[in-house]
């Protein structure tokens, strides 16, 4: 899935870039030529970008329509969707109004070409996404004999334009909604094994330890809280922690002096925004791999480090460790595989790139150290 994201998302970027340029380089027939004129196109297709990453929608529309009749040159152009005119920018006799259905005015519906409309001096070019008619772009002029090769021309090019730039917002869509299942996968994952042993440990100290069995079951419910509001896709690395170390205290209560954890933040990293629950599932993996699996119990360590403009984390257990081959297929989603890794590995993965995510280095009998990258900042990744 990583894969074929990646790849609509290029041709996509491609494609906006391809039809930018060939926009500011086609021919006007009213700017005159020179860098003023080619600075005025420029801004006109940049300006539509920001607006049209967000979908086709009435908003989007009313936001762009205006740069790209600038960038046209029609007396009037109109966004419209597949059954009406979102938004409209310009003059004339017979043009419709935002609101109108499009087939009153002219026969885009039927014609999945650029085409001269017959019945009004207006270019007609389809706006198709993955294959889909999602609207159209209608340019209207003055004189009806006056629409020359030209226009027909820099019409193709500015639906170029806008269908590259709905499809980013269609791709990352798409990118989103992996992401959301993704982290319902990991929560079906991790919820019978913990709430199972949460509440073990919650009904082992009842009668001989109540009011820490109230504060373990008063932990526990912060923490499933915390896990399943839908609500919150990222979260400070600080919140991240804060739940991290909710989770501990349960499995501590579980496992009394045989689970020793360390944890070593450096403050400055603690602003960071990871996705939800990202966290979480490499202790509790060093738990019921490192600690869990062994009659003496073990140790768990938490370590983050300030790496510049990227933070680095540690969870390091001193369990029975494994093979090389084995390390590899826990991150590539092994059947054998412990808590989430893979899951985690990839929602990094795609909210910050490829360079970021997750490393696995283990040897039998030395223990397991699973090693977290993410940047400080990502532009449009914020706490919720």
């Amino acid at each position: 899935m990583d894969v074929v994201l990646g790849l609509l998302l290029g041709v996509a970027l491609t494609a906006a870039v391809l039809a930018g340029v060939r926009l500011v380089a086609a021919p006007r027939r009213v700017l005159a030529p020179g860098d003023e004129a080619m600075r005025a196109a420029l801004h006109a297709a940049t300006a539509t970008l920001p607006h049209l990453r967000q979908g086709l929608s009435e908003e989007s529309a009313a936001k762009s329509v205006g740069h790209l009749r600038r960038l046209t040159q029609a007396n009037a152009l109109a966004v419209a969707d597949v059954d009406r005119v979102l938004a409209i920018d310009g003059d004339g006799e017979a043009i419709p109004r935002a609101g109108d259905p499009l087939e009153a005015f002219v026969t885009a519906g039927r014609d999945d070409r650029v085409h001269v409309e017959p019945r009004a001096a207006a270019v007609v070019a389809p706006l198709t996404v993955q294959g889909d008619r999602v609207g159209s772009l209608v340019a209207y002029f003055r004189d009806p004999g006056r629409v020359r090769p030209e226009d027909t021309r820099v019409m193709r090019e500015a639906a170029a334009l806008v269908v590259a730039q709905v499809e980013l917002s269609v791709v990352a869509e798409q990118e989103e909604r992996v992401a959301r299942a993704e982290l319902r996968a990991l929560r079906a994952q991790i919820s019978p094994h913990f709430v199972y042993n949460a509440l073990a440990a919650v009904a082992r100290y009842i009668h001989t330890r109540p009011e820490e069995a109230r504060e373990l079951l008063t932990e526990f419910a912060e923490f499933t809280r915390y896990a399943f509001r839908r609500e919150r896709p990222y979260v400070t690395l600080a919140d991240e922690l804060q739940y991290v170390e909710k989770y501990l205290r349960l499995e501590q209560a579980r496992f009394g002096d045989r689970l020793t954890v360390r944890v070593e933040v450096a403050p400055e990293v603690l602003g960071a925004v990871v996705p939800v629950l990202s966290l979480q599932p490499l202790v509790e993996n060093a738990v019921r791999h490192g600690v869990e699996a062994r009659t003496g119990g073990g140790r768990v360590e938490i370590v983050g480090r300030d790496l510049g403009p990227d933070v680095e984390l540690r969870v390091v257990d001193d369990g029975p460790g494994m093979d090389a081959d084995r390390a590899k297929r826990l991150l590539g989603g092994s059947a054998d595989g412990g808590i989430g890794l893979q899951n985690v590995h990839g929602r990094l993965r795609a909210t910050f790139g490829t360079e970021y995510g997750l490393k696995l280095r283990s040897e039998p009998g030395s223990g397991t150290t699973v090693t977290m990258t993410i940047p400080k900042f990502r532009a449009g990744v914020r706490a919720a």
